[in-house]
């Protein structure tokens, strides 16, 4: 009789001290990264990073916005008095010249009032003529009466006398000389009275006519005022230029002060630009700024800043400076490197992605192998599109990673891996 013998499995077989191997090994890798990198590092591949260089040299700051190229001076046509349309002289499009027609309005209430207000001038001028002839005649005839009572007085004071004389005398009653001398005095003193009661009259008829004429002056100005008015139904061009009309008929009535349109001047353009609102307390007048055109670089200056704020912007207005470009066309836009502050000697750090996640507060720098990468305080200045001015914190030669710093976490130091 014979028996099978149960062969026993091998434990250990090749395969399975491979796996157990491979195990370890990853245990062993797993504990040794465990033990040798600190909660606060990471690790990084340095190819996905940027590094920039700290330099120093010259720093400028400036922003880069877009203006506008816009006619230097702009008249628009206003109505100053409302009307109807009685006459249209020219037509949008074309170039005009300083004092030339281009429509002309009817005002019948206007006329109305400087046919009333001419009726008034006219009365008011024969009433400050008659108040002089009154006031001539007036003088003739006091002129007279005092010539009359000074006739008598002196034929009075000459009888006073000789009857002083003969009363002396006893040549003449006492009744005849009393009334000799009453009659001289009486006649004294009514020319002393007529003499004043000439000077009064006469001088309140001149207050009179000065009044009469200052009222005839106010009445010629404000005549001249209205008759101004109605020249100014007739809309002539401020300026040589070229005219833009709104579109009208003959018979539509216009109210006062609506804009008919605008004469611009076409030789001759300035720049209009919107800048953010965060820059209105840097932005003066006199400041420059340039931008490329046909392979040249054309210069501006800023001559106009505008104070209203509309939809988070402001508006300046610049001018060319040396010469304007040619074929430059009302419209265009211009790309323009805003200067905000002069040339300067200053320590710069690249611009990059970095400033989102810290706000330029602090930044990794590397360390002299440049194996590993340092959290570190800044403190930035002012900025262009190229540079930060670095004010604390970095020193020329220092290497700062400049990329994003999005996928860093909370990590204090970076291990940089080569691949």
């Amino acid at each position: 009789m014979s028996m099978d013998r149960k062969i026993k499995k091998k434990r250990w077989t090749p395969k399975r001290i491979v796996i157990l191997s491979l195990s370890g090994l990853f245990i062993i890798f797993v504990i040794y990264t465990l033990l040798t990198i600190k909660s606060n590092q990471l690790r990084v591949n340095k190819e996905r990073l940027t590094v920039s260089t700290v330099t120093k040299g010259p720093f400028q700051e400036f922003i880069p916005v877009l203006g506008e190229v816009i006619p230097i001076d702009t008249r628009y046509l206003v109505a100053a008095e409302g009307g109807r349309i009685e006459k249209i002289f020219a037509q949008p499009g074309l170039n005009v010249k300083k004092g030339d027609r281009i429509l002309k309005l009817s005002n019948t209430n206007l006329l109305l009032d400087i046919m009333y207000r001419e009726a008034e001038l006219y009365r008011q001028s024969n009433n400050l003529r008659n108040t002089k002839l009154d006031l001539e005649r007036y003088g003739i005839m006091l002129d007279q009466q005092l010539a009359q009572i000074g006739f008598e007085l002196k034929e009075a004071q000459n009888k006073y006398e000789r009857y002083t004389y003969l009363f002396k005398e006893k040549l003449v009653s006492k009744q005849d000389f009393e009334t000799a001398e009453n009659n001289c005095h009486y006649l004294k003193e009514k020319y002393e009275l007529t003499s004043k009661s000439k000077e009064t009259d006469i001088s309140f008829r001149q207050q009179q006519i000065q009044q009469l004429e200052s009222s005839l002056n106010r009445m010629e100005g404000n005549l001249k005022i209205i008759m101004q008015k109605q020249d100014e139904l007739t809309i002539k061009a401020p300026i040589e230029g070229l005219l833009s009309l709104i579109e009208f008929q003959i018979g539509e009535s216009m109210p006062r002060g609506i804009r008919l349109g605008q004469v611009d001047v076409i030789n001759s353009f300035k720049v209009r630009a919107k800048i953010d609102q965060h820059y209105i307390t840097r932005v003066e007048v006199g400041r420059t700024g340039a931008f490329p055109y046909s392979g040249k670089d054309f210069k501006l200056k800023s001559t106009m800043v505008y104070p209203e704020v509309e939809e988070n912007e402001f508006k300046v207005d610049f001018v060319f400076l040396d010469q304007q470009p040619q074929r430059i066309r009302r419209g265009q836009t211009l790309h323009i490197r805003f200067e905000l502050g002069d040339l300067e000697e200053a320590l710069l750090l690249p611009k990059g992605g970095f400033y989102q996640k810290t706000g330029g507060y602090w930044v990794f720098i590397l360390n002299e192998n440049e194996q590993r990468a340092i959290k570190k305080d800044i403190k930035l200045g002012r900025q262009n599109p190229l540079f930060f001015e670095v004010l604390e914190g970095l020193e020329p030669g220092d290497k700062v990673i400049t990329s994003s710093y999005d996928n860093f976490g909370k990590a204090e130091e970076l291990i940089l891996k080569d691949n």
